[in-house]
Protein backbone atom coordinates (compact mmCIF):
# COMPACT_ATOMS: atom_id res chain seq x y z
CA UNK A 1 0.00 0.00 0.00
CA UNK A 2 1.20 3.55 -0.65
CA UNK A 3 1.93 5.92 2.20
CA UNK A 4 -1.46 7.37 3.18
CA UNK A 5 -0.75 11.08 2.74
CA UNK A 6 -2.48 12.73 -0.23
CA UNK A 7 -3.47 16.17 -1.46
CA UNK A 8 -6.96 16.44 -2.95
CA UNK A 9 -7.56 19.30 -5.41
CA UNK A 10 -11.20 20.32 -5.86
CA UNK A 11 -11.45 21.75 -9.38
CA UNK A 12 -15.08 22.80 -8.97
CA UNK A 13 -14.09 24.85 -5.91
CA UNK A 14 -11.42 26.60 -7.99
CA UNK A 15 -13.96 27.57 -10.65
CA UNK A 16 -16.40 28.65 -7.94
CA UNK A 17 -13.82 30.94 -6.34
CA UNK A 18 -12.93 32.53 -9.67
CA UNK A 19 -16.59 33.32 -10.27
CA UNK A 20 -16.86 34.74 -6.75
CA UNK A 21 -14.06 37.15 -7.67
CA UNK A 22 -15.94 38.15 -10.81
CA UNK A 23 -19.18 38.61 -8.90
CA UNK A 24 -17.57 41.00 -6.40
CA UNK A 25 -16.46 43.38 -9.12
CA UNK A 26 -19.42 43.00 -11.49
CA UNK A 27 -20.71 46.45 -12.34
CA UNK A 28 -17.72 48.23 -10.80
CA UNK A 29 -15.35 48.17 -13.79
CA UNK A 30 -15.62 48.92 -17.49
CA UNK A 31 -15.45 45.21 -18.26
CA UNK A 32 -14.60 43.67 -14.88
CA UNK A 33 -12.39 41.03 -16.44
CA UNK A 34 -10.16 38.93 -14.19
CA UNK A 35 -6.68 37.53 -14.60
CA UNK A 36 -6.51 34.11 -12.98
CA UNK A 37 -3.19 34.37 -11.15
CA UNK A 38 -1.49 30.99 -11.60
CA UNK A 39 2.08 31.91 -10.66
CA UNK A 40 4.17 29.57 -8.48
CA UNK A 41 2.65 26.50 -10.16
CA UNK A 42 -0.81 27.90 -9.38
CA UNK A 43 0.13 28.44 -5.73
CA UNK A 44 1.22 24.82 -5.49
CA UNK A 45 -2.00 23.45 -7.01
CA UNK A 46 -0.50 22.63 -10.41
CA UNK A 47 -0.34 25.08 -13.32
CA UNK A 48 -1.90 22.90 -16.01
CA UNK A 49 -4.44 21.46 -13.59
CA UNK A 50 -5.61 24.94 -12.55
CA UNK A 51 -5.53 26.37 -16.07
CA UNK A 52 -7.61 23.51 -17.46
CA UNK A 53 -10.11 23.78 -14.60
CA UNK A 54 -10.57 27.49 -15.39
CA UNK A 55 -10.40 27.19 -19.17
CA UNK A 56 -14.09 27.86 -19.77
CA UNK A 57 -14.38 30.80 -17.38
CA UNK A 58 -11.00 32.58 -17.17
CA UNK A 59 -10.57 35.85 -19.05
CA UNK A 60 -6.80 35.44 -18.92
CA UNK A 61 -3.90 33.97 -16.98
CA UNK A 62 -1.19 35.81 -15.05
CA UNK A 63 2.11 34.24 -14.05
CA UNK A 64 5.85 34.90 -13.84
CA UNK A 65 7.81 32.41 -15.91
CA UNK A 66 8.20 32.68 -19.65
CA UNK A 67 8.57 28.91 -19.91
CA UNK A 68 5.27 28.38 -18.08
CA UNK A 69 3.52 30.87 -20.34
CA UNK A 70 4.82 29.08 -23.44
CA UNK A 71 3.64 25.78 -21.97
CA UNK A 72 0.12 27.18 -21.66
CA UNK A 73 0.18 28.30 -25.28
CA UNK A 74 1.54 24.95 -26.45
CA UNK A 75 -1.28 23.26 -24.52
CA UNK A 76 -3.81 25.23 -26.54
CA UNK A 77 -4.80 28.08 -24.21
CA UNK A 78 -5.72 31.12 -26.27
CA UNK A 79 -6.66 33.57 -23.51
CA UNK A 80 -4.41 36.58 -22.88
CA UNK A 81 -1.35 35.76 -20.75
CA UNK A 82 0.26 38.39 -18.53
CA UNK A 83 3.89 38.14 -17.37
CA UNK A 84 3.77 39.76 -13.93
CA UNK A 85 7.51 40.45 -13.70
CA UNK A 86 7.83 41.20 -17.38
CA UNK A 87 10.80 39.91 -19.34
CA UNK A 88 14.37 39.57 -18.12
CA UNK A 89 16.40 40.17 -21.26
CA UNK A 90 16.07 41.16 -24.93
CA UNK A 91 16.13 37.52 -26.04
CA UNK A 92 12.75 37.03 -24.35
CA UNK A 93 11.01 39.56 -26.58
CA UNK A 94 10.77 37.40 -29.68
CA UNK A 95 9.06 34.74 -27.56
CA UNK A 96 6.62 37.33 -26.19
CA UNK A 97 5.76 38.36 -29.73
CA UNK A 98 5.52 34.81 -31.10
CA UNK A 99 3.31 33.52 -28.30
CA UNK A 100 1.20 36.63 -27.75
CA UNK A 101 2.41 37.36 -24.21
CA UNK A 102 1.91 40.67 -22.43
CA UNK A 103 4.86 41.74 -20.26
CA UNK A 104 4.62 44.03 -17.26
CA UNK A 105 7.18 46.81 -17.68
CA UNK A 106 8.77 48.34 -14.60
CA UNK A 107 12.12 49.73 -15.82
CA UNK A 108 12.94 52.25 -18.52
CA UNK A 109 15.54 49.82 -19.91
CA UNK A 110 12.76 47.36 -20.74
CA UNK A 111 11.01 49.97 -22.85
CA UNK A 112 14.28 50.68 -24.63
CA UNK A 113 14.82 46.97 -25.30
CA UNK A 114 11.37 46.70 -26.89
CA UNK A 115 12.08 49.77 -29.03
CA UNK A 116 15.35 48.22 -30.25
CA UNK A 117 14.03 44.69 -30.82
CA UNK A 118 12.51 45.15 -34.30
CA UNK A 119 9.58 42.88 -33.44
CA UNK A 120 7.06 41.90 -36.14
CA UNK A 121 4.23 43.53 -34.17
CA UNK A 122 3.54 46.31 -31.73
CA UNK A 123 3.91 44.66 -28.33
CA UNK A 124 1.13 45.35 -25.81
CA UNK A 125 2.41 46.06 -22.31
CA UNK A 126 1.30 46.63 -18.75
CA UNK A 127 3.07 49.67 -17.32
CA UNK A 128 3.67 49.22 -13.59
CA UNK A 129 3.55 52.32 -11.41
CA UNK A 130 5.19 52.31 -7.98
CA UNK A 131 2.62 53.93 -5.71
CA UNK A 132 4.08 52.80 -2.39
CA UNK A 133 4.80 49.07 -2.48
CA UNK A 134 8.40 49.94 -3.43
CA UNK A 135 9.17 46.66 -5.13
CA UNK A 136 8.75 47.17 -8.87
CA UNK A 137 7.47 50.06 -10.92
CA UNK A 138 8.08 53.57 -12.14
CA UNK A 139 8.20 56.45 -9.66
CA UNK A 140 6.57 59.85 -10.32
CA UNK A 141 9.87 61.45 -11.30
CA UNK A 142 10.45 58.76 -13.94
CA UNK A 143 7.12 59.25 -15.67
CA UNK A 144 8.20 62.08 -18.02
CA UNK A 145 10.94 59.85 -19.46
CA UNK A 146 8.46 56.99 -19.78
CA UNK A 147 5.99 59.20 -21.64
CA UNK A 148 8.77 60.34 -23.97
CA UNK A 149 9.73 56.76 -24.90
CA UNK A 150 6.10 55.80 -25.43
CA UNK A 151 5.52 58.82 -27.63
CA UNK A 152 8.59 58.20 -29.80
CA UNK A 153 8.39 54.43 -30.14
CA UNK A 154 6.40 52.61 -32.80
CA UNK A 155 7.24 49.25 -31.25
CA UNK A 156 4.75 49.49 -28.40
CA UNK A 157 1.13 48.46 -28.65
CA UNK A 158 -1.74 48.95 -26.22
CA UNK A 159 -0.71 50.19 -22.78
CA UNK A 160 -2.48 49.24 -19.55
CA UNK A 161 -1.60 51.07 -16.35
CA UNK A 162 -1.25 48.97 -13.22
CA UNK A 163 -0.13 49.19 -9.62
CA UNK A 164 -0.11 46.82 -6.66
CA UNK A 165 -1.69 47.52 -3.29
CA UNK A 166 0.60 47.00 -0.31
CA UNK A 167 -1.99 47.24 2.47
CA UNK A 168 -5.41 46.46 1.01
CA UNK A 169 -5.63 43.79 3.71
CA UNK A 170 -4.67 46.16 6.55
CA UNK A 171 -5.76 49.21 8.44
CA UNK A 172 -4.01 51.72 6.19
CA UNK A 173 -6.08 50.63 3.24
CA UNK A 174 -5.67 51.86 -0.32
CA UNK A 175 -6.68 55.54 -0.47
CA UNK A 176 -3.11 56.78 -0.13
CA UNK A 177 -1.99 54.65 -3.07
CA UNK A 178 -4.99 55.56 -5.17
CA UNK A 179 -4.14 59.24 -4.74
CA UNK A 180 -0.61 58.61 -5.97
CA UNK A 181 -1.87 56.50 -8.87
CA UNK A 182 -4.32 59.18 -10.01
CA UNK A 183 -1.60 61.82 -9.84
CA UNK A 184 0.78 59.66 -11.88
CA UNK A 185 -1.72 58.95 -14.64
CA UNK A 186 -2.74 62.58 -15.03
CA UNK A 187 -2.65 63.44 -18.71
CA UNK A 188 -3.17 59.89 -19.89
CA UNK A 189 -6.22 59.22 -22.07
CA UNK A 190 -9.29 58.56 -19.96
CA UNK A 191 -9.91 55.34 -21.89
CA UNK A 192 -6.48 53.91 -21.03
CA UNK A 193 -7.11 50.51 -19.39
CA UNK A 194 -6.29 50.12 -15.69
CA UNK A 195 -5.53 47.09 -13.49
CA UNK A 196 -5.35 47.62 -9.73
CA UNK A 197 -7.18 45.11 -7.56
CA UNK A 198 -5.62 42.06 -5.96
CA UNK A 199 -7.64 39.57 -3.87
CA UNK A 200 -7.89 41.87 -0.85
CA UNK A 201 -9.05 44.83 -2.93
CA UNK A 202 -11.54 42.72 -4.88
CA UNK A 203 -13.19 41.63 -1.64
CA UNK A 204 -12.92 44.84 0.39
CA UNK A 205 -12.71 47.61 -2.23
CA UNK A 206 -14.56 46.39 -5.34
CA UNK A 207 -14.75 49.95 -6.71
CA UNK A 208 -11.08 49.51 -7.67
CA UNK A 209 -12.09 46.95 -10.31
CA UNK A 210 -11.62 49.19 -13.38
CA UNK A 211 -10.77 47.01 -16.42
CA UNK A 212 -8.86 44.02 -15.09
CA UNK A 213 -8.54 42.56 -11.58
CA UNK A 214 -5.94 40.06 -10.40
CA UNK A 215 -7.36 37.46 -7.97
CA UNK A 216 -4.66 35.29 -6.44
CA UNK A 217 -5.01 33.63 -3.04
CA UNK A 218 -8.80 33.85 -3.12
CA UNK A 219 -8.86 31.51 -6.13
CA UNK A 220 -7.45 28.77 -3.96
CA UNK A 221 -9.81 29.28 -1.05
CA UNK A 222 -7.52 31.37 1.14
CA UNK A 223 -8.40 34.66 2.77
CA UNK A 224 -6.13 37.67 2.26
CA UNK A 225 -7.27 39.03 5.64
CA UNK A 226 -6.17 38.17 9.15
CA UNK A 227 -9.55 39.29 10.53
CA UNK A 228 -11.93 37.52 8.11
CA UNK A 229 -12.02 33.90 7.07
CA UNK A 230 -12.45 32.65 3.52
CA UNK A 231 -15.84 31.10 4.22
CA UNK A 232 -17.26 34.53 5.07
CA UNK A 233 -16.74 35.43 1.40
CA UNK A 234 -18.18 32.09 0.20
CA UNK A 235 -14.72 30.92 -0.86
CA UNK A 236 -14.18 27.17 -0.85
CA UNK A 237 -10.96 25.29 -0.06
CA UNK A 238 -9.34 23.89 -3.19
CA UNK A 239 -6.51 21.89 -1.59
CA UNK A 240 -7.14 19.42 1.21
CA UNK A 241 -4.06 17.74 2.64
CA UNK A 242 -5.05 14.53 4.39
CA UNK A 243 -3.39 11.45 5.83
CA UNK A 244 -3.93 8.78 8.52
CA UNK A 245 -2.79 7.81 11.98
CA UNK A 246 0.18 5.43 11.79
CA UNK A 247 0.49 4.53 15.45
CA UNK A 248 -0.78 5.40 18.93
CA UNK A 249 1.36 5.87 22.02
CA UNK A 250 0.03 5.82 25.60
CA UNK A 251 2.16 8.10 27.76
CA UNK A 252 2.06 9.18 31.39
CA UNK A 253 2.54 12.57 33.02
CA UNK A 254 6.11 13.78 32.69
CA UNK A 255 6.88 12.00 29.44
CA UNK A 256 7.85 14.07 26.41
CA UNK A 257 6.97 13.87 22.74
CA UNK A 258 9.21 14.24 19.69
CA UNK A 259 12.65 15.69 18.97
CA UNK A 260 13.94 17.98 21.66
CA UNK A 261 11.19 16.94 24.04
CA UNK A 262 9.58 20.35 23.74
CA UNK A 263 6.15 19.00 24.70
CA UNK A 264 5.77 17.44 28.15
CA UNK A 265 2.57 15.66 29.17
CA UNK A 266 0.90 17.01 32.30
CA UNK A 267 -1.36 13.96 32.61
CA UNK A 268 -1.75 10.55 30.94
CA UNK A 269 -2.33 11.01 27.20
CA UNK A 270 -3.03 9.14 23.97
CA UNK A 271 -0.70 10.39 21.27
CA UNK A 272 -1.44 9.77 17.59
CA UNK A 273 1.42 9.66 15.07
CA UNK A 274 0.42 11.06 11.66
CA UNK A 275 2.05 10.24 8.33
CA UNK A 276 2.95 13.84 7.51
CA UNK A 277 6.05 15.92 8.14
CA UNK A 278 8.02 18.87 6.90
CA UNK A 279 9.33 16.85 3.92
CA UNK A 280 5.68 16.75 2.78
CA UNK A 281 5.36 20.51 3.09
CA UNK A 282 3.91 20.79 6.59
CA UNK A 283 5.58 23.72 8.38
CA UNK A 284 8.31 22.49 10.72
CA UNK A 285 7.89 25.59 12.88
CA UNK A 286 4.21 24.82 13.61
CA UNK A 287 4.04 24.74 17.42
CA UNK A 288 2.20 22.40 19.76
CA UNK A 289 -1.45 23.36 19.66
CA UNK A 290 -1.71 23.79 15.89
CA UNK A 291 -5.21 22.60 14.93
CA UNK A 292 -5.70 19.28 13.16
CA UNK A 293 -8.73 17.10 12.37
CA UNK A 294 -8.80 13.42 13.27
CA UNK A 295 -11.86 11.49 12.09
CA UNK A 296 -13.59 14.83 11.58
CA UNK A 297 -12.91 15.96 15.15
CA UNK A 298 -10.72 18.89 16.06
CA UNK A 299 -7.64 18.32 18.17
CA UNK A 300 -4.08 19.68 18.21
CA UNK A 301 -0.52 18.81 17.33
CA UNK A 302 2.05 17.90 19.99
CA UNK A 303 5.76 18.59 19.97
CA UNK A 304 8.10 19.27 17.09
CA UNK A 305 7.20 18.32 13.52
CA UNK A 306 9.56 15.64 12.15
CA UNK A 307 10.58 15.09 8.54
CA UNK A 308 7.99 12.37 7.92
CA UNK A 309 5.68 12.42 10.95
CA UNK A 310 3.97 14.62 13.47
CA UNK A 311 2.13 13.88 16.69
CA UNK A 312 -1.35 14.86 17.80
CA UNK A 313 -3.48 14.58 20.93
CA UNK A 314 -6.05 11.75 20.86
CA UNK A 315 -6.82 11.88 24.60
CA UNK A 316 -10.36 13.17 24.12
CA UNK A 317 -10.99 11.11 20.98
CA UNK A 318 -11.38 7.57 22.34
CA UNK A 319 -12.86 6.19 19.13
CA UNK A 320 -9.82 7.11 17.06
CA UNK A 321 -6.71 5.03 16.49
CA UNK A 322 -4.51 3.51 13.81
CA UNK A 323 -5.86 4.30 10.31
CA UNK A 324 -8.14 7.10 11.53
CA UNK A 325 -8.33 9.77 8.80
CA UNK A 326 -6.54 13.07 9.38
CA UNK A 327 -6.99 16.47 7.71
CA UNK A 328 -3.95 18.71 7.99
CA UNK A 329 -5.68 21.61 6.22
CA UNK A 330 -8.49 22.10 3.73
CA UNK A 331 -12.05 20.82 3.94
CA UNK A 332 -13.23 21.23 7.53
CA UNK A 333 -10.03 22.97 8.63
CA UNK A 334 -9.11 26.25 6.90
CA UNK A 335 -5.52 26.51 5.76
CA UNK A 336 -5.56 30.10 7.01
CA UNK A 337 -6.14 28.86 10.57
CA UNK A 338 -3.33 26.32 10.40
CA UNK A 339 -1.03 28.93 8.88
CA UNK A 340 -1.86 31.49 11.57
CA UNK A 341 -1.04 28.97 14.29
CA UNK A 342 2.30 28.35 12.57
CA UNK A 343 3.05 32.05 12.24
CA UNK A 344 2.77 32.11 8.46
CA UNK A 345 0.14 32.49 5.72
CA UNK A 346 -1.81 30.00 3.66
CA UNK A 347 0.10 31.03 0.51
CA UNK A 348 3.22 29.43 2.00
CA UNK A 349 1.43 26.22 2.98
CA UNK A 350 0.08 25.73 -0.54
CA UNK A 351 3.33 26.58 -2.29
CA UNK A 352 5.35 24.33 0.01
CA UNK A 353 3.45 21.14 -0.84
CA UNK A 354 6.19 18.62 -1.64
CA UNK A 355 6.43 16.75 -4.92
CA UNK A 356 6.42 13.45 -3.10
CA UNK A 357 2.83 14.01 -1.96
CA UNK A 358 0.41 12.29 -4.38
CA UNK A 359 -2.25 14.61 -5.81
CA UNK A 360 -5.76 13.59 -6.84
CA UNK A 361 -8.32 15.74 -8.60
CA UNK A 362 -12.01 15.83 -7.79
Amino acid sequence: MPRPIQARIDLAALRHNYLIAKSHVAGHGRAARAWAVVKADAYGHGLMRAAMALAEVADGYALLDLEAAVALRDAGFRQPILLLEGFFGPDDLSTCAEYGLIPCIHRIEQLQMIHAAALPLRLPIYLKLNTGMNRLGFTPDQMPAVRLVLTNSSALGAVTLMTHFAEADGGRGIDWQLERFEAMREGWPAACPVSLANSAAILRYPLTAHDWVRPGIMLYGGSPFADADAASFDLKPVMTLHSRILAVQEIVAGERVGYGGIFEAQQPMRVGVVACGYADGYPRHAPSGTPILVAGQRTQTLGRVSMDMLACDLSKLPDTGVDSPVVLWGEGLPADEVAAAAGTISYELFCALARRVPVVEV
